[in-house]
């Protein structure tokens, strides 16, 4: 195993030189930068690794045909696995439920908006595009709530990172697409969103406008360092979340939104919804609230929203 390099400080504490593992993508550094900012805050010496995975080469099918989200994360994996990196920071949406053996996600930082937002060169609001107007998304989720709203449009995949996404909507192959706002805030594009969806109209991905940091799970001192940067609430409510979609097979392929909004200091609510790709089902949505304390009550409360759906008819 390599060993990090160390540095010391000229008052003699040892700073580790934490290496972080990114997916070179313009959102991804970002990620990176924030998370490396906040590090360096505390007086942590910090570099980045950059590197392009599998999920972000295959473009041409879509992630549940292929091998799901975690393609975005196994070789940031391999190079915690290798001692190449310390850390590696993700969208918490692309984080597979279940981590392999070995690996821990050792917080979740203060979330961005977790909504989808609307975005188009012509039209203001989904109910403002014409029938059968063609909208770009690769997410089954989104793509059953678009249905539900609209059965009329015309929704066609669309894959690629933020940039590419963007630059093929202009270049007029789609009339309008549909992303997280939290990504185009990020990037200073709030201005290209022209409707944001409430969670009533369109429910979130679980964990989406989250940032997760994933560590060895033998790195306890890593583990501890990375504790102040934690947003206990977040943390909580991404949990619930996390375990909706763990609880029905955790799969990119289920089209599944899990959204979870504290209704006071204690009490936590969770919408979950489940729709049917191919329009032979009804779409399934419930929800449920709890008093929530800890991660245990946390996924208590998604596994109760996942026991919901199942009675509903999710599959």
């Amino acid at each position: 195993m390599l060993a990090s390099p160390r540095y010391f400080s000229l008052t003699g504490t040892v700073l580790s030189n934490i290496v972080i593992a990114t997916r070179e993508s313009r959102l991804a550094i970002w990620q990176a930068e924030h998370v490396k900012a906040l590090l360096q805050e505390k007086g942590h010496a910090v570099s980045l690794l950059g590197m392009t995975t599998r999920g972000d080469q295959i473009l041409d099918r879509s992630l549940s045909k292929v091998g799901g989200k975690g393609l975005f994360v196994k070789e940031l994996e391999l190079a915690l696995e290798e001692g190449r990196a310390d850390i590696a920071v993700h969208s918490l949406k692309d984080v597979p439920m279940d981590l392999p053996e070995g690996f821990a996600l050792a917080c979740v930082l203060e979330r961005e908006d977790p909504r989808d937002a609307l975005v188009s060169p012509r039209f203001d609001s989904l109910d403002a595009l014409p029938q059968g107007a063609v909208v770009g998304t690769s997410s089954l989720r989104r793509v059953v709530l678009l249905r539900s709203l609209r059965p009329d449009l015309r929704i066609e995949p669309l894959r690629g990172n933020l940039d590419t996404r963007l630059r093929k909507l202009d270049e007029g192959q789609y009339d309008a697409i549909v992303l997280a706002a939290a990504g185009l805030k990020r990037l200073d594009l709030g201005d290209r969103i022209r409707q944001v969806f409430e969670p009533d109209a369109m429910l979130p991905a679980a964990g989406q406008g989250a940032l997760g940091i994933e560590v060895r799970a033998d790195r306890a001192d890593l583990i501890d360092l990375l504790a102040p940067l934690a947003s206990r609430p977040d943390g909580l409510a991404t949990a619930a979340e996390r375990a909706v979609s763990r609880a029905m097979g955790g799969s990119c392929s289920m089209p599944l939104a899990a959204h979870a909004r504290w209704q006071s200091a204690s009490e936590l609510r969770i919408d979950a919804a489940w729709g049917d790709p191919e329009g032979a089902a009804p779409l399934v949505r419930v929800h449920v609230q709890a008093n929530v304390a800890d991660f245990a009550q946390a996924g208590a409360l998604g596994d109760s929203a996942a026991g919901l759906l199942r009675a509903g008819g999710a599959q």
